[in-house]
């Protein structure tokens, strides 16, 4: 029988999963990004806490994502990703340009580089390692 550490490993190691969940944060944040409709959704009542939340979760799925990736590589594409909302909201006439909301995206990116346990790429696929970075 698994151990509770090796059961959340294979769970950290399904990198398939955390790709596809990935992609499905990205569509959605799109999507979110760029529609003219209001949306129940949870959210905080700043827009740059919303951004910074986004961040967070897409850096830390891209860590799981690719885990032996230079951190650097994960952070580029997703400021890119965001700079690239930006763009695509200052063409909307409902929606604005904001560098508020790009140094936001950026702060959750750096949080999410943040050691977090589990994440750390020296003890993949090692459950007899402790969850330390």
């Amino acid at each position: 029988m698994q151990t509770l550490r090796q059961r959340i490993h294979t769970l950290l190691d399904q990198q398939t999963l955390w790709r596809f969940l990935l992609a499905v944060s990205i569509l959605a944040i799109l999507f979110l990004a760029t529609t003219s409709d209001d949306y129940p959704v949870p959210a905080s009542s700043s827009d740059k806490v919303n951004h910074l939340i986004a961040f967070v979760e897409l850096t830390i799925l891209a860590r799981l994502s690719w885990p032996g990736l230079r951190l650097g590589w994960l952070a580029l594409p997703l400021l890119a990703f965001g700079l690239a909302i930006e763009m695509i909201q200052s063409q909307l006439p409902y929606r604005d340009f904001a560098l508020g909301d790009l140094i936001a995206d950026a702060s959750g990116i750096a949080l999410g580089l943040l050691p977090w346990p589990g994440l750390n790429r020296r003890y993949r696929g090692r459950p007899d390692q402790p969850f330390s970075d």
